[in-house]
């Protein structure tokens, strides 16, 4: 299973995208609920957004409700980026990779931020899946 970030859901979803994805590589893909918010909170009014939309709510979930230690270890991974002079643009990213880390999972994305997460943490970076 693979985590799959709002960065690459974006390019899934444009009308020209950089990855292509067959529906049997989809049932290898999770989420998570900030993945959730920030793809459904993108998107322009329309039927092609209820359709992305009610997909998104389709795909299984990790660590659905988020706890308490999740949010801890996103907000360690933050201090952790700036104690080595690193600044996380996101603090959902940190949320996410603590996601991701917590669930043992690999995250695919498009985002420099979750590289330079991986360069201090267990994380499990694919920038380059397809």
């Amino acid at each position: 299973m693979i985590l799959v970030d709002t960065s690459i859901w974006i390019d899934l979803f444009s009308k020209r995208p950089k990855y292509k994805v067959s529906v049997d590589q989809l049932t290898l893909f999770v989420t998570c609920l900030p993945v959730i918010q920030e793809v459904i909170q993108g998107l322009k009014p329309g039927n092609s957004s209820e359709k992305i939309r009610d997909g998104m709510l389709a795909l299984p979930r990790v660590c659905d409700p988020l706890g308490i230690d999740i949010y801890l270890h996103a907000a360690d991974i933050y201090k952790q980026g700036r104690s080595r002079g690193l600044t996380i643009r996101s603090s959902s990213d940190c949320l996410i990779a603590a996601i991701a880390i917590e669930s043992k999972l690999a995250i695919w994305h498009s985002d420099r931020d979750f590289a330079q997460i991986s360069r201090f943490t267990n994380l499990q970076s694919i920038a380059n899946l397809f």
